[in-house]
């Protein structure tokens, strides 16, 4: 459980950070599902979710250019889910201090003092993801080479060549640093960016630094994370509407187990 820490620090713009172990997570991800049930958004995020992978699948079904991106967009989504959950903190907030709880009030982050620091930081993480897509593509290049012909082309090349094995090795890998990195800045800094005032550079140290007062329990939470999200892609893509939801209230309550209010 989460223990008054610390790791003090002489720069008194970041705030202290509690150690945290598997429990928290457990207590997290029980309140991240109690506000889900009390303001279920799968609807909404159904709304969001499926124009986007019709789009994709109406394009890989009349030309397989896109194919070979159709893992690392669906991978490289999870880099953005800190940024997109922003509202659902909101409504975490409000819900945990007993105030009306509406759709509406996700909107608030928008006039938040602490706006420009959230597009700031989101920025970073679009930036993170474009450039994710972009090595993939290169890797794809440096190993497949060719497009696709078909879908079938494509899977048998991918498992049943050494560059097939190449690239999910290499891609795999690489993902995961770039998983690794957000996962250090952004754990706590946009929960933070929504409970108070500060700039994107403390709410990014602040984050990193409760990864490291934890890092057994943070990849832990990581591996939670990507399981989940492959959980919630299986039964095409219907799960994600459950899943982003509640791994977003998680995510603030996580927030609250690792810095003192």
């Amino acid at each position: 459980m989460a223990h008054a820490s610390t790791l003090s620090t002489p720069d008194s713009a970041v705030p202290e950070v509690n150690r945290i172990g598997v429990d928290d997570l457990k207590l997290a991800l029980q309140r991240g599902l109690a506000d889900f049930r009390d303001k279920p958004s799968h609807l909404l995020f159904l709304a969001i979710i499926y124009p986007i992978m019709a789009l994709l699948l109406a394009r890989a079904a009349f030309g397989y250019a896109i194919v070979p991106l159709l893992f690392p967009l669906t991978a490289g989504f999870a880099l953005l889910g800190p940024l997109a959950a922003i509202g659902l903190y909101e409504l975490s907030r409000r819900r945990e201090q007993g105030q009306e709880v509406a759709w509406r009030h996700a909107f608030n982050v928008l006039s938040s003092p602490s706006i420009g620091a959230i597009l700031k930081l989101g920025a970073v993480l679009l930036v993170t993801f474009v450039l994710w897509l972009a090595i993939a593509m290169g890797l794809y290049a440096a190993t497949l080479g060719a497009l696709p012909g078909s879908l079938g082309d494509f899977l048998g090349r991918l498992f049943s060549t050494g560059e097939g094995w190449t690239l999910i090795i290499l891609g795999n890998g690489i993902g995961l640093l770039f998983a690794i990195f957000v996962l250090m800045i952004s754990v706590v800094s946009f929960p933070m960016l929504v409970d108070r005032p500060v700039s994107a550079s403390t709410a990014a140290r602040t984050s990193v630094r409760a990864v490291l007062a934890s890092p057994a329990t943070m990849a832990v939470w990581g591996l939670i994370i990507a399981a989940l999200l492959v959980l919630g892609c299986l039964p095409f893509f219907v799960g994600l509407a459950v899943v982003m939801p509640v791994l977003g209230h998680a995510s603030w309550h996580l927030y609250r187990r690792v810095v003192p209010s």
